[in-house]
């Protein structure tokens, strides 16, 4: 049987409109299928992006926390060679925490005088009224700073909860009272107190620089045989003070700066309150005859000395109701190398006296003697200076080392002029490299600096200078022994208290360095064979500390070289004066 034409069409067009539903269906599902897929892409990918920032800066943070922990709080300070003269180092610290207990009742298991008296006996240098008023004052605070772990075990022992061990960063001396007056200490705010540690604060803390240690210009071994001997010439001496230098002639570096007595930085504020003033840079002293070399190159700088022959007078000699006189009667008459090596004081004068006071003045104001030190220590001494117009008697004494205090450190700076070839640099505590050293300034004429050295020498050789000689190092220089003033201005104090000074440099055919030594107030005891002056205390000590120091700093010694002293040695007569 045939079907129907019309029946058969209609079927034919239903199954097609049904295939082109199902295709749309397909087509919007897979559309649908696939915006989902986008979707969660693209939540994923924000997922792990935002994951990965955060681990990121996580990581950055990290590492700069890190980083920030390996780095000290406060940036090392080391000599010139590398020792560790300050640096940071985790310590214990003893805390009262009366709220230990709770807020209510007794903070301590015993009684307050118990535990001082434990306390000072685990601390012998603990205050025990102090610590007693602490411990019943109630309130938070520190009992003790920079504990030994050994030390914390003995207090925990005690068994008292108020008594905590807070871990802080200290500033730590490996060297003890090494250098204490050129480091000087840091307080418990954390912030540097005299010395370098004031001066570098702002560098030590600089977050950008503490990895980096600051270099200075002292040598640690030099530093601890000027100490040294300085400790042993007050105890045989029994001076109340003492000051060292040495100083690099060429830089102007300090290799070495002692003020004695001395403290320990790592002690506390009761230990060293005493004994932090600087007999070297800040307290100032009339220096006696080490200025008579100063004006014998001013002297022969201005023409006014020109023959080395000529003799003066050695009469005691009286100006305006004043006598000048000498140590000992040395004849009628001396001539400049004799007048330096016997010290004289009377033909020092009219060597002043024919210079004038003007030219005497400036000379002293261009080697720096009419300002504070060239230094960078915060503890810097001004002069006493005689204002206006010298008069003749002023210019006289001025002219053998009275009517003007200077400090030390001016003392060194002036002789490195002396001897130099006549430069004079500012000191500085900084290491420098040797050619980049400051120009400095020209006070002197190479001629005069090389007849000074002639003559520095000869004291040495055979003048009062005589115990400072030291085998192979060529040392020169000059002694001074002056009454001390009073601290009123009211005049000397008396004829037994003195400053007992020797300035010295080696090797004189080459100076590399100046070396002071000074006793405040020494004693004539059985060690200087009953002497106070500079040629039996202060000059053993340069002779002590060069063959000590010189090897050290490259100053070999060498008994085949000295400097030529053949054209002045005819003028001469041996003898000691001062």
């Amino acid at each position: 049987m045939v079907a129907a034409p019309g029946i058969s069409g209609a079927s034919g067009g239903g199954r097609l409109h049904l295939a082109n539903v199902r295709e749309r269906s397909l087509l919007t599902a897979k559309i649908r299928v696939l915006w989902v897929v986008l979707g969660f892409a693209f939540f994923t990918l924000t997922a792990f992006a935002r994951i990965g920032q955060l681990g990121l800066g996580a990581a950055g943070a990290d590492h700069g926390a890190a980083a920030d922990a390996l780095v000290p709080p406060r940036a090392e300070i080391t000599d010139r060679n590398g020792m560790p003269l300050a640096r940071a180092f985790p310590a214990y610290s003893l805390w009262f925490n009366p709220r230990a207990l709770g807020a209510k009742g007794q903070p301590l298991v015993k009684t307050p005088e118990e535990v001082a008296n434990a306390l000072v006996q685990i601390f012998p240098d603990l205050d025990h009224d102090t610590t007693l008023a602490r411990l019943k004052d109630g309130n938070p605070t520190y009992l003790r700073r920079r504990v030994l772990p050994e030390e914390a075990n003995k207090v925990h022992a005690l068994g008292e909860p108020a008594l905590e061990f807070p871990r802080e960063s200290q500033r730590f001396y490996p060297q003890g009272s090494l250098a204490a007056h050129v480091l000087g200490y840091v307080e418990e705010d954390g912030h540097g107190k005299l010395g370098m540690e004031q001066v570098l604060d702002a560098r030590l803390t600089n977050v950008a620089h503490r990895a980096e240690p600051v270099a200075l210009s002292i040598d640690a071994r030099a530093q601890g045989a000027m100490e040294d001997e300085l400790s042993r010439g007050m105890l045989e001496t029994h001076a109340k003070g003492a000051a060292g230098i040495i100083l690099d002639v060429e830089t102007g570096e300090i290799i070495a700066l002692a003020s004695l007595p001395s403290f320990d930085p790592n002690r506390g504020d009761l230990a060293r309150n005493a004994l932090v003033f600087n007999r070297a840079s800040n307290q100032v002293y009339e220096l006696g005859s080490t200025f008579k070399p100063f004006t014998i190159a001013a002297a022969i700088d201005a023409g006014v000395v020109t023959d080395l022959a000529v003799r003066y007078s050695a009469k005691p000699l009286k100006i305006d109701g004043f006598t000048i006189h000498d140590s000992h009667d040395f004849g009628a008459s001396l001539n400049v190398p004799e007048a330096l090596i016997h010290s004289s004081n009377i033909v020092t004068a009219q060597i002043g006296d024919k210079l004038g006071g003007q030219k005497m003045r400036d000379s002293m104001i261009a080697l720096g003697m009419n300002a504070r030190p060239t230094i960078e220590l915060p503890a810097r001494g001004f002069p006493i200076w005689p204002k206006g117009e010298w008069p003749r008697l002023r210019t006289m004494t001025v002219s053998y080392g009275h009517g003007l205090a200077v400090t030390p450190l001016h003392l060194a700076v002036g002789y490195a002029a002396l001897v130099n070839g006549g430069i004079w640099r500012p000191a500085t505590l900084y290491k420098v490299d040797p050619a980049h050293a400051p120009a400095g300034r020209r006070v002197y004429q190479p001629a005069t600096s090389a007849r000074i050295r002639q003559l520095l020498r000869l004291i040495v050789v055979d003048g009062t200078g005589k115990k400072a000689d030291s085998s192979g190092f060529r040392v020169g220089g000059k002694t001074g022994s002056a009454e001390k003033a009073g601290s009123n201005g009211s005049g000397y104090r008396n004829k037994k208290a003195i400053i007992s000074t020797f300035a010295a440099a080696f090797p004189m055919d080459h100076p590399r360095y100046v070396v002071i030594a000074m006793l405040d107030e020494p004693q004539a005891t059985q060690s200087t064979s009953g002497q106070r002056t500079a040629a039996w205390n202060t000059a053993p000590i340069v002779g002590r500390v060069v063959p000590r120091v010189g090897p050290m700093l490259g100053v070999v010694p060498d008994g085949h070289r000295d400097v030529d002293v053949s054209d002045l040695t005819p003028l001469v007569a041996n003898g000691d004066g001062e």
